[in-house]
């Protein structure tokens, strides 16, 4: 299987599967722990104000975009999936922002004006991309920013227990559109190459009551504890 086919795949897998579960509003996208969670965790990384326009890389149903609507000057969503796409369009329109736009796209080559975005977030989506993927789709982030413009990262940590057993489908079930984790290394050195600045690289804890108190508490020298994985870069050159 070539590396053009191996991604494609990943396509199909949203575009034809039950990945995506019918939701009536943009609200309810919003309601569940976990998309609090993430929601709130994303923030931490960097807040937009009213002047920037955002770039959502792997935008899914716009989540993110729904969020950021409110607190930015413009948002783009763009996904892989035309079924992801085809309904966050729906819930946009029933939907009270006139700032969101969702494009179906490839995010190695979005089709977008160079230099044209203050923020681009990818929550949740390098995981699913392959290795060359993932450099031609940061290779994109770099292009697409402004100068002094910030990239937010958020994915997921390997080494972290609950991984460890859904990879090893105990208890837990594999995630089979988790195709390649990335390191915490292995990002902040792809994006020194690209002559990012780092301004925040650092783990968080989940979602899960409870454990994420032990988490928190033990994440500073215990992979296993280590749940997320939260940058922010500046394109400084």
């Amino acid at each position: 299987m070539s590396k053009f086919e191996r991604q494609e795949k990943m396509r199909k897998f949203y575009d034809e599967g039950d990945y995506f579960k019918e939701v009536e509003t943009y609200k309810d996208l919003l309601k569940s722990a976990f998309q609090k969670y993430r929601i709130t965790k994303v923030k931490e990384i960097y807040s937009p104000n009213k002047e920037e326009r955002i770039l959502d890389m792997g935008c899914a149903l716009g989540t993110f975009c729904f969020v950021f609507a409110s607190e930015c000057k413009e948002i783009i969503g763009i996904d892989y999936s035309r079924k992801a796409i085809s309904i966050a369009n729906r819930l946009l329109k029933n939907s009270p922002f006139d700032n969101i736009k969702f494009i179906c796209a490839d995010a190695q080559s979005v089709g977008l004006k160079a230099e044209s975005f203050d923020v681009i977030v990818c929550a949740d989506l390098f995981e699913h991309l392959y290795p060359e993927a993932f450099e031609r789709t940061l290779d994109e982030c770099r292009r697409l920013l402004k100068k002094g413009g910030k990239l937010i990262i958020w994915t997921p940590h390997r080494g972290h227990i609950l991984e460890i057993l859904k990879n090893h489908n105990i208890i837990l079930k594999k995630d089979i559109s988790h195709v390649d984790y990335k390191s915490m290394s292995y990002l902040l050195n792809s994006l020194q190459q690209r002559k990012f600045l780092i301004r925040k690289a650092y783990y968080t804890e989940s979602h899960i009551p409870i454990f994420r108190v032990l988490e928190r508490l033990f994440l500073p020298v215990l992979p296993i504890m280590r749940r997320r994985i939260a940058i922010l870069a500046e394109k400084i050159e």
